[in-house]
């Protein structure tokens, strides 16, 4: 079972792209994110017709997040984190495929940072912990996936130096994120890659792609059940390079069946 994320950046102007893909690689299952759409002008049609049932939760200009299944329809669970009934950004959406609960998220970007956008970057991520948290007790298999907006690390990032008070790269962020990890999630790309730089987004300015000047801010958290299914994970880089492509690349996991 191959399982994508996707953030596309405008799901109807990078369409093209987008199907391509989808063509090319064949994953079984996708989370997008940054539909820039309102619910009525989600492509369902194209993606249909590329093989692909969706579910999704769009929003005008800005956020927006979505979940296709190919030869599957994803029974949707939730399409808002809980915890705050007064949030109306479309950042999260959840489904069951194939027994797997898969939740599909975005992340605030929490600049400029400290201010606002950044507090409330933190208590969305306060927010899913606690939601993460009710996920692992119900001892079922569940993926956590989409644009986190956060690298770990000083691997996951291009001169961190340059980083150190930015909302991706804050201390508060990485231990927010730290924190969501140690309740029982697996890093899928840095378990299987434990040492190599890999990114999986590069800025349109300064020739960011060509100089792999990136950030690792797309990634995969399994629940333990999921941990030994895993056979491997990667980044589509090339897909970056594609004209009139998103900022991010795909990047995807291979789960067996036993």
């Amino acid at each position: 079972m191959k399982i994508a994320t996707y953030n596309v950046n405008g799901i109807n102007g990078r369409l093209p792209v987008l199907l391509r893909w989808l063509k090319e690689s064949a994953p079984d299952v996708v989370c997008l994110q940054e539909l820039k759409a309102p619910q009525e002008k989600f492509p369902l049609q194209s993606i249909n017709e590329a093989g692909y049932n969706a579910i999704w939760h769009g929003q005008k200009s800005w956020n927006g997040v979505a979940i296709l299944a190919r030869n599957a329809q994803p029974q949707e669970i939730r399409r808002a984190l809980p915890g705050d009934p007064n949030d109306e950004h479309s950042r999260y959406i959840e489904a069951m495929i194939n027994d797997i609960t898969i939740g599909c998220l975005y992340l605030p970007n929490g600049n400029p940072a400290p201010g606002p956008k950044f507090d409330y970057k933190l208590m969305w991520f306060q927010r899913l912990t606690a939601h993460a948290a009710t996920l692992l007790a119900s001892d079922k298999p569940v993926i956590l996936t989409g644009d986190y907006n956060v690298m770990p690390t000083e691997l996951d990032v291009y001169k961190p130096e340059r980083w150190v008070n930015d909302a991706l790269f804050r201390p508060e962020t990485r231990e927010a994120f730290h924190k969501l990890v140690e309740q029982g999630w697996t890093d899928a790309i840095r378990t299987l890659y434990p040492n190599e730089v890999i990114y999986t987004f590069w800025d349109y300015f300064r020739n960011a792609f060509g100089r792999n000047a990136g950030l690792r801010i797309d990634h995969f958290l399994l629940s333990s059940h999921l941990k030994k299914n895993l056979t491997a994970a990667g980044v589509d880089r090339y897909v970056r390079g594609w004209e009139k492509s998103s900022d991010h690349a795909p990047v995807w996991i291979e789960l067996s069946e036993k």
